[in-house]
């Protein structure tokens, strides 16, 4: 099966306290045999990527409003005039708050959604034509 990537680099900040924060190179990505998830690297202080994956629906909802409970929360807010995504993530590891510019996350977001239509995701794994085999046996 065929699998398109939409990736895209940007500086998403951690947030530190309310007046601190530090850039983090990241790189947002979306692939299409993955339809239901959207995958965050980022570099804080390690070799390693640290890498985060999670439901696209969270991520399109956060942009417009607060969503997501449990390890990773999404949540559309206002950062000096700017309009900023924030993003809780939290894991046995540790916690981070990282900020994005909405207006590179939608963007983003609307080339993934314009690849793989929200409610067309199975269609992408093939999860119809699978099921159909297997019950004409």
């Amino acid at each position: 099966m065929h699998c398109t990537v939409v990736e895209r680099e940007l500086e998403l900040k951690l947030v530190l306290s309310p007046e601190r924060s530090v850039p983090v190179p990241a790189r947002l990505s979306y692939r299409t045999d993955d339809p239901y998830a959207v995958h965050i690297s980022f570099h804080i202080n390690s070799e390693q990527p640290v890498d985060w994956t999670f439901a696209r629906e969270l991520l399109v909802e956060g942009v417009f409003r607060p969503c997501g409970d449990g390890d990773v929360r999404v949540w559309p807010t206002k950062a000096n005039g700017r309009s900023v995504v924030l993003m809780a993530l939290s894991s046995p590891d540790g916690e981070a708050l990282l900020e994005a510019p909405t207006t590179l996350v939608s963007a983003w977001l609307e080339r993934t959604l314009r690849m793989v239509p929200p409610g067309s995701e199975a269609e992408q794994l093939g999860l119809d034509d699978a099921l159909h085999q297997l019950l004409a046996r």
